[in-house]
This record gives C-alpha cells, structure tokens and sequence, in this order.
C-alpha cells in the first residue's frame, strides 16, 4: 500500500518536541512502513494525493469505552456525575453481548476519527473487559484495556469483592500480557490493572492492585487530582500526607502508570511523579466540561513529569484527538492568562499534533507507532481537508482549529485499511 501527500515527520517545535511537513510517500509491507520518500507525489498511489495530510494514527491515553453513549450529560460536577449518569450507564456491561457490540460501535468511531491506538477502562464486569479486549485485538488495534476495580463508595451495582476482582484481573493479565514476547504474534493488546480511584477502592484493593501489576509488569490506570471535593475525601477515607502518597503507598506509581487529569497537585506530589515516572494524562475536554480545573501543564513539564493526552470520553465530550489537542493548547492559554503569565506557557501547534501521536506513543512506552518513519508500525490516517491549508500562514494551524473529522479519508491500522470514507 502506498500513501502520498504532505508528510507529517518527526520535528521539532523551537526548543520542544514538534513534527514538520514534506510532501513525498510512504510504502507500506506487512503491517509495518518500509519507505518514506520526501520530494514529490509518485505516479500512482493507493490513497492521498495533492491537498492531503498523512498523518500517524493519533493515540487517546485516557478513555472510558462504555461512557461513549453519554458524552454531554451537562451541568454536574464529577462526583455528581458518576452517580446520575456515570454508574447507571456502566451497570449496562453486565450483558456481555451489549458490552461486546458497544466496543465494536465504538471501535467504528474512533477510526473515523484516525484514532488507532489507546488506553480505555472498560467496567467492573470481568466476561464484558473479556470481550472488549477481544473486539480490539480483532480489529488489529494497538490498546490497553482494564477491568474497573472498585469496592466501596458506590452503587451497588458496581461493588465487587475485592479478592474476586484482583483474581480476575489477574486472569486477564495472564491471558493479556503487557510484555510482546507473551502475545500471540500480531497482537498487540494488553490488560491492565485499573483501579478506579482511590475513592472508591479500598487499602486492601489498592494494595493488591499494586503488587498484582507488579508481578505482571502491567499497566496500570487510574485518577488523580480531579477535582477539590475529591481530595477531600480522598483524606478523610486513606489518610496519608496527599493523594499522590496514597498510591505511592499502595505500589501504583511507576513508568507503565497512567494518571488521568493531576489538576491540584503539590509541588512534593509532582517531585513523586517525577521521581517514580509516572504518566500525568491531560484530559483538558473533561476538566472543562465537568468544571474540574485547568491543569498548568508547563508546571508538571517543569518539574519533570511525564506527560500523555487523553479525550476522558464521556466526561470529554471530543472524540478526536485533533480536538483535544487543540483544546490542550486553548486551556494552557486561559491557565496563563488567569496567572497572569507564571509558567504557563501554551504549546504551538507542531507541539500539539506530535503530543496526538508520537508524544503519547512515547508516553505510553511505544517507540514503534505513532510516527512516520521507516520500520515504525503502519498506524496511519489520510486527511483531505476542504480549506486551502498548504497556502495558509500556518498549515497545520489552519488544519487543527477548523478541523472537520469529514475530512478523515483512510484509516490504517497495523497496515491495514481499517476505515475508509464513503464520502
């Protein structure tokens, strides 16, 4: 398979990271990019052409796969959220079946929006974490998905013993391992280990949690500093100097752990993220919507803290990741003007398309995706947008704040068509 257009190639962005335009082509050859050509169109090509963007696959860092069904449930705040609307959606993957064609329909629009690889919770239900797993590999995307751990401060509903779900989890990391060596050839699925937060997981759960994602080297996802009245409560449950310490406590903090959201976060508890090399997932479509916060991200990048992108479907309500880094930047700037200017310098455009694609692969711990470059996995999107973009003062400017997911021609996943526009 060939694609041609503008390139999108690793770059800079003045002293940070960032990608760069060519036009030129790219070959494709089992599931992986053989050649990248910059100078010119071929004579022939399977999909692009003249006007279009070849970008990588972008890559969510944080997403809930069974929440996609309740983007805009406006007017609450996190906590009141998760038990009006949130809970009662989930409750619904207790039908396997019902889990499983979600995942499908969900999998349907994140490639038609050029999303090949990401991180999601699933529920608490063990056979529906089973079968969305399954769907991903299936669908040959690159992915991590956990069994929600959850054992107090909820409904009903979503409370499990938590022996029974750490033994579940533990049978999804055996049959889904972290490590390459231990899949099946071609699959590039993991589980992870997936507290929900530290609200609604005991000490013993998280705990647990802790030492089964060590002994499996797993992933492992939860939240973090979300929101004041979560902190709160956070104290009064575990106690601890912070919130940060009490996962620090219970051994979740590590280079595999992604952290969603991190808005109030000490000046101690970023050193801990640093020091330990945890994953802070800016979710800046969430905080917004349900009136979270504003992260200082240059903060975090100051002290040292890796960071990720994520949309928080449903809590963002952005299913590209266009937009979400788009709205990375327009966050960054209100949190710089409500400063008045102390350290928080807004990323630029470059900057943002690459923390979509390579900055969140890297962030996550693969180097093989998310890039355009020869032997790097074949994750691709062809964009054809209808605005004069290669004429404008900033190309990829233009393509980012007028950014129509219509525009989305051809997804391609692991060297394969996976999406393909009727239109």
């Amino acid at each position: 398979m060939i694609l041609a257009g503008s390139l999108l190639l690793p770059g800079t962005d003045g002293d940070r990271p960032g990608v760069r335009l060519a036009e030129g082509w790219l070959r494709i050859e089992g599931g992986q990019i053989v050649e990248v050509h910059e100078g010119g169109l071929p004579a022939t090509f399977d999909f692009g052409g003249d006007g279009c963007l070849i970008s990588p696959g972008f890559i969510d860092t944080h997403m809930h796969l069974p929440q996609f069904d309740l983007i805009g449930a406006h007017g609450m705040s996190l906590l009141d959220w998760l038990d009006r609307v949130t809970f009662p959606n989930e409750a619904r993957w207790a039908d396997a079946d019902y889990a499983q064609a979600m995942t499908e329909r969900v999998i349907d629009q994140l490639l038609s929006g050029g999303t090949t690889s990401f991180a999601a919770y699933a529920t608490v239900h063990h056979e529906a974490t089973k079968r969305a797993l399954d769907c991903c590999a299936r669908r040959g995307l690159r992915a991590v998905v956990g069994q929600v751990l959850i054992d107090q401060e909820a409904p009903a509903s979503m409370l499990r013993e938590a022996d029974a779900c750490i033994a579940e989890t533990a049978a999804l990391l055996n049959d889904w391992p972290s490590q390459p060596e231990q899949r099946v050839a071609g699959n590039r699925v993991s589980a992870a280990v997936t507290p929900r937060f530290a609200i609604t997981c005991s000490e013993g759960l998280l705990k647990a949690a802790g030492d089964l994602a060590q002994k499996h080297d797993a992933y492992i996802q939860t939240h973090l500093a979300e929101m004041k009245p979560e902190l709160e409560a956070v104290a009064k449950l575990h106690g601890g100097p912070d919130y940060t310490s009490v996962y620090r406590k219970a051994g979740l903090l590590g280079s595999r752990t992604l952290l969603g959201h991190c808005v109030y976060l000490s000046d101690d508890e970023r050193r801990l993220l640093a020091e330990t090399g945890s994953v802070a997932a800016h979710c800046p479509t969430a905080n917004s919507f349900l009136r979270s916060g504003t992260m200082n991200r240059q903060q975090l990048l100051d002290s040292g803290v890796a960071l990720s992108l994520g949309s928080d479907i449903g809590g963002g309500y952005e299913r590209s990741m266009v937009r979400v880094a788009r709205a990375m930047i327009e966050s960054t700037l209100y949190a710089e003007l409500v400063s008045g200017g102390g350290g928080c310098a807004a990323p630029g455009v470059s900057e943002a398309w690459w923390q979509a694609t390579a900055g969140n692969a890297d962030a996550m711990g693969w180097p093989e995706t998310g890039r355009i470059q020869e032997d790097a996995e074949a994750d691709l999107v062809v964009i054809q947008p209808d605005v004069r973009w290669q004429d404008a003062h900033d190309p990829l400017g233009m393509v980012m704040f007028a950014y129509d997911d219509r525009w989305v021609k051809a997804t391609v996943v692991n060297g394969e068509l996976a999406y393909r526009s009727e239109a």
